[in-house]
């Protein structure tokens, strides 16, 4: 471990530019693991010692706290090769893992006092706040997703703020049930990709249980034959861009693809402000039609479908497990069901 992180930090030292280096497992770790004799044998044998190893080789030490504490309902060894320990081990290793690195001028635990997307956001603020970087309103913890259809034609670059624009390609991929939702992520720029499995699960205590795994280029070919063909692949271009220190998401669904995809142009962003502090600050150059947070007729899931919303029965209202009820039951295009809090 301390050679493949002092290749790391070298690498780093010989960058020119600003440079993170993240570790997944720190040399602490070890100790949690070993008894104390075992542990103290190993750091003399080697001349090393706590505040060297702990407090000198880190800048930033953050403890993400196991499911199995705080969050059990989503604690599984279920597709997971590594993970073998029941509750109980679990809980008990976290402690231990934590503990390692007590002392340590830097170490913020982040536990599960809330959903596990606002715990990510702690973990990216925290990082964010030690490194100096303001990252606005879109890591706090009430900060949200909101949606909004646009009218096109769209303005000139030229009108724009600086952008980055990408193009993404979504694939929509067979499951075993109807309760669950997977796809496949293209997204690219000037010839460089990168690939994204999203499994999105039924809700568990309200929460909306998304697994998301980065793929190679083989493997991204390899599911490409599990491909759902009641769905139309979904191109867009995605333009990014930030206003007044707002971060904003503009996708543009190109064709091939169905009839009501034809034009459709989506504004997505994060905010923790009031609604009426939001719509000053939506980009003016931008003719907003309204806000389409959580309606089902604009779920990426139900615009690739092939079949008309008014004959299928794949439309998705809110992904819930089969024992669930769909709670505030709208009516649209004659399809009846509950809203989706934020379509796939």
């Amino acid at each position: 471990m301390l050679q493949i992180e002092n290749t790391f930090f070298a690498l780093g030292e010989s960058c020119t530019r600003d440079c993170l280096i993240i570790c997944d497992r720190g040399t602490m770790d070890a100790s949690a693991f070993i008894s104390c004799e075992k542990w103290e044998r190993m750091m003399g044998a080697n001349g090393w010692n706590s505040v060297e190893l702990r407090d000198n080789r880190y800048n930033q030490i953050i403890h993400m706290v196991s499911a199995a504490n705080g969050a059990e309902d989503f604690y599984t060894t279920e597709d997971h090769a590594c993970r073998s320990e029941g509750m109980e081990l679990a809980r008990e290793l976290d402690y231990n893992a934590a503990a390692a690195w007590v002392g340590h001028p830097y170490f913020d635990l982040v536990d599960n006092s809330t959903d596990f997307e606002t715990k990510i956001c702690r973990m990216i603020s925290s990082v964010c706040l030690k490194l100096g970087i303001d990252t606005g309103d879109r890591l706090l913890t009430n900060s949200r997703k909101l949606k909004f259809l646009v009218q096109g034609p769209l303005p000139s670059d030229s009108v724009f703020p600086p952008f980055q624009d990408f193009e993404v390609v979504h694939n929509y991929l067979q499951t075993n049930t109807p309760t669950m939702q997977a796809r496949l992520r293209k997204r690219g720029q000037k010839g460089h990709w990168s690939y994204i499995h999203t499994i999105r699960k039924p809700k568990i205590r309200n929460q909306v249980v998304e697994v998301r795994t980065q793929l190679t280029h083989r493997d991204y070919l390899n599911m490409l034959a599990q491909k759902d063909d009641s769905h139309f692949t979904i191109f867009k271009k995605r333009r990014c861009f930030l206003v007044k220190n707002q971060y904003f998401q503009l996708d543009i669904y190109r064709e091939p693809c169905h009839p009501r995809c034809k034009g459709l142009i989506l504004l997505e962003t994060y905010t923790s402000s009031e609604d009426s502090s939001v719509q000053k600050s939506l980009p003016q150059f931008l003719t907003i039609v309204e806000e389409v947070t959580g309606n089902p007729l604009y779920s990426m899931f139900n615009l690739s479908l092939r079949e008309e919303w008014t004959t299928t029965k794949k439309f998705c209202h809110a992904l819930q497990g089969p024992d669930e009820e769909v709670p505030g039951a709208v009516k649209a295009n004659g399809i009846k069901g509950g809203l989706v809090s934020n379509g796939i």
